[in-house]
């Protein structure tokens, strides 16, 4: 599976930006996809997740009510719809798939394929 992300760059503090991953080789419905992210000195984290059958999410405690993840089936493109951003959103973010059969899974090391990752940059 090859994962495209996009829509990163540079906003202000309370505005919004919507990322985009497109992926290409394997259908993801039925599966799971995730958007982690990485801040310069901080270990990777998952941001949210959803798992397309049964369409169960997963959101970290510092996004829960800003952020919302979504997917497009027929586009095989997922989304991460992110208001009101603090500059400590500010970070690379990457997506990545799970190609295992089950609930959305916090662990890096469960996903199989990712991508290229993008800055977002929220200035305060």
């Amino acid at each position: 599976v090859q994962l495209q992300a996009s829509g990163g760059g540079v906003v202000q503090a309370g505005g919004s930006m919507r990322l985009s991953c497109a992926a290409s080789g394997r259908a993801f419905s039925g599966y799971g996809m995730g958007w982690f992210r990485q801040a310069p000195g901080k270990e990777r984290e998952l941001v949210a997740a959803i798992r397309w059958s049964g369409m169960t999410t997963y959101y970290a405690d510092s996004v829960k009510g800003r952020f919302t993840i979504s997917g497009d089936s027929a586009k095989n493109t997922v989304y991460l719809q992110m208001n009101t951003l603090k500059p400590e959103d500010t970070a690379v973010y990457y997506c990545a798939f799970d190609r295992s059969v089950r609930n959305p899974t916090r662990n890096q090391y469960d996903y199989d394929d990712w991508g290229q990752g993008t800055l977002v940059t929220v200035s305060s």
